[in-house]
């Protein structure tokens, strides 16, 4: 991981006044170059992280009937089950080799559309599976919401900016199952070259190598999470809001070589989103003449409707 940054987010919150201006430098620097960085002492537990990827493996086990049954249409793909092959790149004619679940926000002091927040599903077969994936989304939700009052200083707005438009936001918590390749794929790519919708992804260390991200001069580098690290990347609505100042970077996970075909690969990210009426038109300060506005104004919500039938899962 030489070319990604790694920082401890422990040094943002130990209330050191120099650790946490270095920290934010590290950060904002990176984002603005690469877009990735590997964080340590985010919080997140490791035996929580170990038990829930077990469960993960347990539930795509399940024979195909089972999991269908958890497939729900109008959802389009942000709770529950989506079957291998539905989810493609924007630009992509081939779908990803993948399969995966979703666990989206769970709404407990206020009231919001159903139709922004539907609820989630209960694995039956599996009965710790949503008590362990609930309490792993509300982990990344914090270090998360710390990583992005970092961003906020290095913005120089408001430390606080993202707070009220974070609480309750339409984050994924996304399980992606790879399974073994049994063919000679059309492509040699097991999720193509794509940008993340969100503000950040969080993504603790897969099961296996593949993650690529593309530099600015255009090579592919792989990237892989050290022990007790996560990797957090801008996605596009930060770089929306930010009108370009901070990066999101294009990534893939690539096939394994042949003799690992037979291997599965999980992984775990998960996409922070805002509230879908948070305005993703771009900050004042990220305007000048050298950096013009790019974009026009759009809800966050308008955006991520807009993705998702770009990408296949909505009609």
């Amino acid at each position: 991981m030489s070319i990604v940054q790694v920082i401890n987010l422990q040094d943002y919150l130990s209330g050191d006044k120099t650790k946490r201006v270095e920290f934010v430098k590290a950060l904002g620097k990176a984002y603005e170059t690469i877009g990735f960085v590997a964080v340590e002492g985010h919080g997140i537990p490791d035996t929580l992280i170990a038990q829930f990827y077990d469960l993960v493996e347990q539930f795509f086990a399940l024979p195909l009937e089972t999991k269908l049954n958890y497939e729900i249409p109008k959802y389009a793909g942000q709770r529950g089950y989506t079957s291998f092959g539905r989810e493609k790149a924007k630009q992509s004619e081939v779908p990803d080799l993948k399969e995966f679940w979703q666990i989206g926000q769970y709404v407990e002091d206020e009231k919001l559309p159903i139709e922004d927040y539907p609820d989630n599903l209960e694995v039956a077969e599996l009965p710790n599976f949503n008590r362990l994936g609930k309490d792993l989304y509300k982990s990344f939700e914090v270090a998360g919401g710390h990583l992005l009052r970092a961003i906020a200083n290095y913005l120089d707005i408001e430390e606080n900016y993202f707070g009220a438009k974070i609480k309750n936001g339409n984050s994924i918590l996304r399980t992606i199952h790879y399974p073994p390749i049994v063919n000679e794929p059309k492509s040699a790519i097991r999720a193509e070259q794509h940008e993340d919708i969100n503000l950040i992804t969080l993504l603790v260390g897969a099961s296996a190598d593949g993650l690529q991200l593309l530099t600015r001069d255009g090579q592919w580098v792989d990237v892989k999470a050290g022990p007790g690290q996560i990797v957090v990347n801008v996605g596009d609505m930060l770089q929306r809001l930010t009108n370009n100042v901070l990066k999101s970077t294009t990534h893939r996970v690539v096939n394994p070589p042949r003799e690992k075909w037979h291997t599965h690969r999980y992984s775990i990210p998960f996409f922070l989103h805002p509230r879908s009426e948070m305005s993703l038109d771009s900050l004042v300060n990220c305007i000048n003449e050298n950096n013009p506005k790019l974009y026009s104004p759009i809800t966050a919500g308008e955006y991520l409707d807009e993705r998702l039938r770009e990408i296949g899962l909505k009609m």
